[in-house]
């Protein structure tokens, strides 16, 4: 054993039984061990035995900061490819298949290269024509389907400024052949069925476009970072680079950055160390070392005056203030960082929070962090009321940072901030995927794992003092300012419809690959099913059911108090919450209560449902007593303020039009009203003249009523027995009853067509039909349904409409189970495209709609994965509680995964046709779809049903 000293934290240098010499930080708690094979590859590895599962993450230090300036969007586009195969996976015959390539290879850049539009276009005619050979040999999906074979979940990937990672999560028993897969698609990049992805890759660029919080991040960043890729090169790249890719370039990238000495394996999960790294170096030990590009470095000149610039969109106003930190991990940017949370933090207790959320001076404010690999940048945003100017919200903004420089906030803020970041990183590195975030983020940021177990204590070490001088050297006339108003975008990029050919998937087809990895046979994981009845206790306090659940894994506790009432039951009870977060005591100031749950370390929430009410509090135990004292206090002691709740009106009169500006929202609410029509619960909200009658008192005695209900307890922690103590000091005997739920209707849905005109690139549209009422004799051919057909990378439906037919970014059909007995279940289906691709997304859709298609390979490979879902997921922690409790809504007190394992087990495709033709194929839809009106070709939509433009106050209700 020898011990080495790195950057003043002491770590210790181990050699393991089989000869692989490993680092492991003295002291950690997670037990990480970090090898690094000997090209170079790092190997993180830890433990964690909640499931026999394993997270991965394979992180390549590369990203769209090394994007060519001709080729933007590359390292994105790659990312994309590398789910397409190999010259072994997805491929019926390589060498026919490789020739074809090279022609369309050696096409794209004639086409890159010529300038005169309609040569461009007779090109791009050739390489269409050649794309459809190529496709007889290519298999779309085979990656997706060899890994969901496995039984992964969460297969994805991102590129960000620096990165590019690559994900899933597997059973353990099937890591070698993970490994094999994988090995195997970073050793050999195929650019298959190109053109068709890049079509998608455009689509979610269109995505883009019509997401306005990209828009402001977009011209925030161009303006912070004159000079460096951080602002000058976004992630998905410039139009007309997309428009012209270079293959020959995709592949210089890969050759450059794809390198062992480049990329990272985290493994963490229920893994053997020895073992395991035994099985890494075998596949991955062969990739070869190579000296990886040299790159220039680019310094900003610090910024020394005010950049202003305006964008707009459909949306409501809001304003952003931004100015360039140093990098992750360093001391500017770790005093920048607590300066944000003494503005604005998860206790609510900063200044922001305090002087302008609290009193009601603009609708929501906001300041935090970014920390990248070079620089970094510290922001502040602003939703100003509709009567503020944007002028108006910066001075406000301003005037906190004044109070920073001064040192005008509380001495104890900065201890409670560190204590907050503690329990942050506490419950972040309680799971696997929180460990190997953490890991993989170490990887990317050159940081080693010494460093960030040791992160807080370099906070911890920060004093007012440091604060208050960073914040007036930091603070002056340099930062950027977007001002986001509400108009045309008349930036927006709407391209032709390429008229691309489907091409041919080959659906039932398998390459020798695919076929030696489905017959390589693994140990098999029996699945655990658990028994709620023992892992959950009960106890009756005075007349409250209290449930436990044993933490064995850390000091966290948690404590739900759970009313079998919501809106339904009182459709001004979500209002009263509202009002209660902005009153206060006669012993307490409203923002003195939020400091007093901030200093012990105790978050709070108050959850409205339609059907239930929680409230929540989490933190360390020991001060979990205290927390409960303070929350009744706080809800049997409100104050009532009628100034207040005026106030309050007001930001729910503004924020309903902000709501009506929001195309999210507005899909959302499309969507609700496609189910339910005018009356349904989303709609059915306080109405303004209702809002101006009521007095505060009313809604202060039915919060102060809350303790005289009916409700259960939840406690997560390990003393129950000192939490029944507590608790009896919390808990009335209930003396009101639960006032009777209001019935709201599930309409039939009855072929209508829905519109709202928005100005965006894209036209969304989502069937909604109503299915059958929801039974558990068919929750196991639903999971499957949904595996095999309409959702993930390897469905139908992904197949078809986006491999094949290259008609968007994102689309799906899912059945989803309603989650009450006697509530109907929804088929629902999805597509965003653009907008002159809309009339051949509506027949692709409905074609796929009319039968299911029996693909027998496709319908084991769902089935399979499906079961090896369930064989390898625990139900841990908190879920077991919860699972539990909606399980109870449909009538149901075991764990009903037994009986869909079972289902599964024995169900074969033509049982999966019974069930798609009696509980699917009947069904009828109405339509949504929001786009540009004059974009919209009305013509496509008229065989969907009777077409009816709705204006924002039918759907909102408001």
């Amino acid at each position: 054993m020898e011990t080495i000293i790195e950057n003043q934290y002491i770590t210790k240098k181990y050699t393991d039984k089989n000869g692989y010499s490993y680092k492991q930080v003295e002291g950690d708690e997670n037990g990480v061990r970090i090898y690094t094979l000997k090209n170079g590859l790092k190997v993180y590895l830890a433990q964690n035995t909640d499931a026999p599962r394993i997270q991965t993450y394979i992180p390549v230090k590369t990203g769209s900061n090394n994007d060519p300036s001709d080729n933007t969007g590359l390292a994105h586009y790659l990312e994309h490819m590398m789910f397409k195969g190999t010259s072994k996976l997805g491929t019926l015959d390589w060498q026919k298949e490789k020739v074809l390539l090279g022609q369309i290879s050696d096409l794209y850049e004639e086409h890159k290269a010529e300038q005169n539009p309609e040569k461009k276009k007779e090109i791009y005619r050739k390489i269409d024509e050649i794309s459809q050979e190529a496709s007889k040999y290519a298999i779309a999906n085979e990656y997706d389907k060899a890994i969901s074979s496995l039984g992964a979940s969460g297969t994805n990937a991102h590129t960000w400024l620096d990165e590019t990672v690559y994900k899933n999560n597997i059973p353990n028993n099937e890591l070698e052949k993970w490994l094999k897969i994988e090995q195997n698609r970073f050793s050999d990049l195929v650019l298959r069925l190109f053109h068709t992805e890049l079509e998608s890759v455009y689509e979610e660029f269109n995505r883009a476009q019509d997401n306005d919080g990209r828009l402001v991040h977009y011209a925030l960043m161009e303006e912070l970072f004159p000079k460096h890729p951080n602002g000058q090169q976004t992630t998905l790249g410039k139009s007309e680079h997309l428009k012209n890719p270079s293959m020959k370039a995709i592949h210089q990238y890969f050759n450059d950055f794809y390198v062992p000495n480049n990329m990272a394996m985290v493994l963490v999960g229920d893994l053997e160390f020895d073992e395991t790294i035994l099985l890494v170096d075998k596949y991955f030990g062969e990739l070869k070392y190579k000296e990886l590009p040299k790159k220039e470095h680019i310094v900003e000149e610090p910024l020394t005056q005010i950049i202003e610039k305006t964008v707009k969109s459909p949306s409501a106003k809001r304003l952003h203030l931004a100015w360039r930190t140093d990098s992750y991990g360093t001391q500017e940017e770790r005093l920048a960082s607590v300066v944000a949370q003494i503005l604005s933090n998860s206790g609510e207790a900063g200044l922001l929070d305090l002087n302008v959320n609290q009193n009601q001076k603009a609708l929501r404010a906001v300041a935090y962090q970014s920390g990248f690999k070079q620089y970094g940048m510290f922001t502040m945003v602003i939703i100003p009321k509709e009567n503020q100017s944007l002028d108006k919200a910066k001075n406000l903004l301003l005037e906190q940072i004044d109070l920073v420089k001064k040192g005008d906030f509380p001495d104890w803020l900065i201890s409670a901030i560190v204590n907050d970041l503690k329990l942050q990183k506490l419950k972040a590195l309680e799971t696997a995927d929180g460990l190997a975030s953490e890991l993989y983020s170490a990887f990317i940021n050159n940081r080693t794992w010494e460093q960030e177990l040791n992160e807080i204590s370099e906070y911890e070490k920060i004093t007012k003092e440091d604060v208050v001088k960073f914040a007036q050297d930091f603070f002056k006339d340099n930062y950027v300012l977007i001002k986001k108003a509400k108009g045309t975008n008349k930036n927006l990029i709407r391209v032709d419809n390429p008229g691309i050919t489907p091409v041919k998937i080959n659906r039932e087809s398998q390459s020798e690959f695919l076929n030696e990895i489905l017959n390589e046979k693994s140990t098999d994981i029996q699945p655990e099913f658990i028994n709620y009845q023992e892992e959950i206790q009960e106890f009756l306090v005075k007349d409250k059911k209290v449930s436990f659940v044993k933490n064995r894994y850390n000091d966290i506790a948690q404590v739900h108090l759970i009313y079998n009432m919501g809106t339904d039951n009182d459709k001004e009870l979500s209002l009263a919450i509202d009002v209660l977060q902005f009153l206060g005591t006669e012993k307490f100031l409203p923002y003195q209560l939020k400091e007093e749950f901030y200093k012990i370390g105790i978050s709070y929430d108050f959850i409205t449902n339609a059907d239930n009410f929680r409230i929540s509090l989490s933190g360390l135990e020991e001060n979990v007593a205290k927390g409960l004292d303070l929350m009744k206090h706080w809800i049997t002691s409100v104050k009532p303020e009628m100034e207040v709740y005026e106030g309050v009106v007001q930001l729910i009169l503004e924020s309903r039009e902000v709501n009506k500006n929001d195309k999210n929202k507005i899909m959302t609410a499309l969507v609700q009203y496609a189910k339910f029509g005018e009356f349904s619960r989303f709609s059915d909200v306080i109405s303004e003249e209702r809002l101006s009658e009521i007095k505060v008192d009313e809604l202060t005695d039915k919060i102060k009523n809350l303790i005289k209900f009916p409700y259960e307890i939840f406690f997560y922690g390990k003393d129950f027995d000192g939490f029944k103590k507590n608790a009896e000091n919390y808990i009335e005997e209930s003396i009101f009853e639960i006032p009777e739920a209001r019935n709201y209707p599930e309409p039939e849905t009855e072929n209508n067509v829905y519109f709202v005109d928005y100005d965006m690139v894209q036209v969304e549209m989502c069937k909604v039909g109503r299915a059958g009422l929801v039974s558990v004799s068919n929750f196991g051919k639903i999971n499957v349904f949904n595996e095999y057909f309409g959702r993930g990378l390897s469905s139908v439906v992904f197949q078809e409409l986006r491999e094949s037919k290259s008609l968007a970014y994102s689309a799906y059909v899912s059945y989803n189970n309603a989650s009450e007995i006697g509530k109907h279940n929804y088929v629902v289906t999805y597509i965003g495209t653009q907008a002159n691709k809309i009339n051949l997304a509506i027949d692709a859709m409905d074609e796929l709609m009319q039968e299911m298609p029996k693909i027998e390979l496709q319908f084991e490979n769902a089935k399979n994965s499906a079961l090896k879902k369930i064989a390898t997921t625990r139900i841990k922690r908190t879920n077991i509680f919860f699972n539990y409790f909606n399980l109870r809504k449909l009538n149901i007190d075991s764990d009903v995964r037994k009986e869909v394992y079972s289902e599964i087990e024995t169900l074969t495709i033509n049982d999966l046709e019974g069930f798609y033709n009696s509980e699917i194929k009947p069904v009828k839809y109405n339509v949504v779809l929001i786009g540009k009106r004059e974009n919209l070709n009305f013509e496509a939509v008229k065989g969907l049903g009777d077409l009816q433009e709705l204006t924002l106050e039918n759907i909102f209700g408001y």
